[in-house]
């Protein structure tokens, strides 16, 4: 049966299943969904670019970042763990440079979470050393180091809500065709509008994503001592709730096309939405860290010196112009582009506030934030 089929009998058997559970599946449905499917989904013959797709020059920022954590840490074993590693291009970029420090890279663990087998099989094609594989935080013993994402919580299944009245949560029907029809909604929504202050407009349409709480707590709990970089695209509550955001911010993409309709191409297409990162900050702080600080994305490469890396591999190569034009498009691409729509948030736990290289260019103060 086609994902959609299986969709629509569910519905039929149990009733208009809520937006969050269609997301749920059309993502993640046992080898239909669109992220356990065969289907490719980074790079040119997928359907969108991460930015460890475009440079390895990304992964080494990281790694220059995670070399300081580090030292903070006093030099100790240290662990990274990173959720959802994508094809692992950016745990093998990460790898690369800090093969450069050996007392680090000799007592370095590189623990990935992946639910996904097909993408299990993808990562471990290219990274032979240093790595293990889990499938959930709760079974890697001792973190002490930093806690990675990239492009991860954007994909969590969302509610879809809108204000009428009183705060409605949008649920999907099926009639010839996939309808929505609004619910009440229950107090875990509401109670989440409360708990950040904000105070949606009449017929304002968002979204809620209950799971990135349920994921900051793990997170939280299960880091001992350390940090946490989250990079993602959205924004803070201000932004994100502005009215020029009425409509919400769920899109999709389909060979690197996008669109609002995530009832076309279902288990085919990837969904997204942004993330709130006053929320992340805010509840990471209820379960015990501490905000060190966000900036976007471009600011966070350009502090930690990805030009001077850049340029210093441009050096090695004089006279090679297809390699300089390759790079000032990627330059675009990771630093002005995706640069300014990303966003870097790093909190911390146990550790001496140290100024972190990355947060050099501050774009919000923890007052903000929180």
């Amino acid at each position: 049966m086609l994902l959609s089929e299986i969709i629509i009998e569910r519905i039929k058997k149990e009733g208009p299943l809520s937006f969050r559970d269609f997301m749920e599946m059309a993502l993640y449905y046992p080898e239909l969904g669109y992220y356990n499917s065969e289907k490719n989904k980074i790079g040119a013959d997928g359907d969108f670019y991460t930015s460890a797709n475009l440079t390895a020059a990304f992964g080494a920022m990281i790694g220059r970042q995670i070399e300081e954590m580090w030292q903070n840490l006093e030099k100790n074993p240290f662990k990274i763990v990173e959720y959802g590693a994508g094809t692992g291009l950016l745990c093998h970029d990460i790898l690369d440079y800090l093969k450069n420090n050996i007392s680090l890279y000799d007592s370095l663990n590189y623990c990935i979470i992946e639910k996904s087998p097909r993408m299990r099989e993808i990562q471990k094609k290219h990274l032979h050393e240093k790595v293990s594989w889990y499938s959930a935080i709760k079974e890697i013993p001792e973190i002490n180091g930093c806690i990675l994402s990239n492009e991860l919580i954007d994909n969590f299944s969302v509610h879809q809500v809108i204000m009428k009245d009183r705060l409605q949560e949008i649920f999907v029907d099926y009639n010839e065709y996939f309808i929505e029809i609004l619910k009440p909604a229950k107090k875990e929504l509401t109670d989440y509008f409360s708990e950040l202050k904000v105070q949606l407009p009449e017929g304002f349409l968002t979204e809620v994503n209950l799971e990135a709480k349920s994921w900051i707590k793990d997170v939280s709990q299960f880091l001992q001592k350390g940090y946490v970089i989250t990079i993602d695209y959205g924004s803070l509550s201000a932004e994100l709730y502005n009215k020029r955001r009425s409509y919400g911010t769920l899109m999709c993409y389909y060979k690197h096309q996008k669109n609002d309709n995530p009832y076309q191409f279902i288990g085919q297409q990837d969904i997204t939405t942004h993330i709130n990162f006053s929320a992340l900050s805010h509840w990471g702080s209820q379960y015990g860290m501490d905000c060190c600080g966000i900036v976007d994305q471009a600011q966070f490469l350009l502090a930690l010196g990805i030009k001077e890396y850049q340029d210093s591999v441009l050096n090695n190569n004089p006279h090679n112009l297809a390699l300089a034009m390759k790079e000032s498009l990627i330059n675009y691409r990771l630093l002005i582009d995706m640069g300014m729509k990303f966003k870097v948030l790093i909190q911390q736990k146990g550790v001496l506030e140290y100024p972190l290289s990355g947060l050099k260019f501050l774009n919000y103060s923890k007052v903000i934030l929180s």
